[in-house]
């Protein structure tokens, strides 16, 4: 994972992926896991997304990990909370009451650092990789994380028109992905992003459910 690139982004708040309001898709889909409440949910590469106070407030503990540090700390200061900051295994590792985020790569995460975990939330990490992290980031999701149902959330879009991040991700290569580990359902008819993605490009929102075959 390319450390440098992400934290010049945060730093020259290059963020255009960060939503300021809750992903409408999360309120609208997330029960569709038929997660119980205070389950412990996985939400990979999470920057400071405002969905994780929406997990929270619904019950849910979280577990996260981000690569920049700023990112957590802003996270923290926005969700009025002041953590334990600790470090764990070559982590940062930022604890408060339901809710655990690691600073650091998420290729170095381990199995046995994450812990079990019920469910997966996935709002922006496959489409913030390129194809060749992409596989690499399905292959080490399933290691730690083991096959436990997610909420997948994808862009489609001509990729000539824009390099990415984020990347497009069709639901035919998410098929590839995860199609012989999980039942994968779409879940929208392909919502059309109205502003497309940076203004720069025509694009659709996917959202799919992962459940185990």
């Amino acid at each position: 994972m390319d450390i440098d690139f992400w934290n010049e982004r945060w730093e020259k708040d290059q963020i255009a992926f960060h939503m300021k309001e809750v992903n409408p898709m999360l309120i609208k889909y997330f029960h569709k896991l038929n997660i119980p409440k205070k389950k412990r949910i996985f939400l990979p590469l999470c920057g400071k997304t405002l969905d994780i106070a929406w997990l929270l407030q619904k019950g849910y503990s979280l577990v996260g990990i981000e690569l920049n540090k700023d990112a957590i700390d802003a996270l923290f200061e926005e969700l009025k909370i002041t953590p334990s900051i600790s470090k764990e295994n070559g982590f940062i590792k930022y604890s408060a009451k339901n809710i655990e985020i690691y600073v650091g790569d998420f290729f170095k995460m381990s199995a046995e650092i994450l812990k079990p975990i019920d469910a997966i939330y996935d709002r922006a990490a496959l489409v913030a990789l390129p194809l060749e992290m992409r596989i690499e980031y399905v292959s080490h999701l399933l290691n730690i994380a083991n096959v436990v149902p997610q909420l997948l959330i994808s862009y489609d879009y001509d990729q000539r028109i824009m390099k990415g991040p984020p990347f497009s991700v069709p639901f035919s290569e998410i098929e590839q992905h995860y199609g012989d580990y999980y039942e994968i359902t779409l879940l929208n008819e392909n919502i059309d992003i109205p502003s497309g993605l940076k203004r720069k490009s025509q694009a659709i929102e996917t959202v799919c459910i992962l459940q185990n075959t």
